[in-house]
């Protein structure tokens, strides 16, 4: 049996941690927004309106002027002391010619052993996947559409695991923990665990200003007056991992809002305010 470790602001899991997750806690992970646009349309993204579906490109809060502002992502991994970077979106994938250029010249100039992770909701760009890997992609977060979850066998998105969990690359399954979906996310997660994927991430689900109203018509409540968090996503988070505990050998986490906030966000301030101040 696998002991649920109650980690940090709420944050749970079994197993193992990927690597990413660790420096995201230590606030050592530069978030790349490399583009706000995307060609899903989850109801629940909670990308605010200024990024969500603008090609704009952030490091963490600072906004670069355009693909070629080399200067300002660098300057920004620097003050955090970055070990690492998040590439996110919107979908990285969209444009994977930037995203390759990034992951180059991020290695180029902090060396192989920094960690870059990417986030992605596509189901058919095994080929650019591949050569972002081959250029130092050291981890994949693929993040299927609620309707694919109880039926990713027969998914196109089988296929391209498959293929991808045969490089170097990590694979990880990230999604919201979404009420009422307990079977479906249980269904995924078995799924993943026999076909040797690394990680599934179980994002507590959260209220944005540009989701609000999708998540309001579809019933669901903030689960207090201090937290975005959505009302019974913590509590499903939580009964999925008492119920797969005892076999897996996938590692499963649940990373909280407040983890968010008052971990990972917290603590790369912290290190950006440290470094100004010498």
């Amino acid at each position: 049996m696998n002991k649920i470790i109650n980690w940090l602001n709420e944050s749970l899991y079994i197993n193992k941690l990927s690597l990413a997750c660790k420096m995201c806690a230590k606030g050592s992970k530069m978030v790349v927004l490399v583009t706000g646009m995307c060609n899903s349309n989850c109801y629940y993204c909670p990308l605010s309106f200024k990024k969500g579906n603008k090609d704009l490109i952030f490091a963490d809060e600072w906004q670069l002027r355009d693909g070629n502002d080399i200067k300002k992502l660098f300057k920004e991994a620097e003050l955090i002391d970055a070990e690492g970077a998040g590439i996110t979106g919107g979908d990285p994938l969209v444009v994977w010619k930037r995203t390759k250029k990034y992951i180059e010249i991020l290695k180029e100039r902090f060396g192989r052993v920094f960690h870059i992770h990417l986030y992605t909701s596509s189901t058919t760009s095994i080929n650019h996947i591949l050569e972002l890997i081959k250029c130092g992609l050291d981890e994949i977060r693929f993040h299927p559409s609620p309707y694919l979850w109880n039926k990713m066998e027969k998914s196109n998105l089988n296929k391209i695991i498959q293929r991808v969990t045969m490089s170097n690359a990590e694979v990880a399954i990230e999604i919201p923990s979404i009420p009422n979906m307990q079977n479906q996310i249980l269904s995924m997660i078995s799924w993943a665990d026999k076909k040797g994927i690394d990680y599934i991430n179980l994002n507590e689900l959260e209220f944005s200003e540009r989701n609000c109203k999708e998540l309001i018509n579809r019933n669901y409540q903030v689960k207090n007056e201090i937290s975005a968090g959505v009302k019974g996503s913590q509590e499903t988070a939580e009964e999925i991992l008492e119920k797969v505990k005892e076999d897996l050998k996938i590692g499963v986490h649940y990373c909280s809002v407040s983890f968010k906030d008052g971990i990972q966000l917290k603590n790369r301030i912290k290190r950006r305010a440290e470094n100004i101040a010498k």
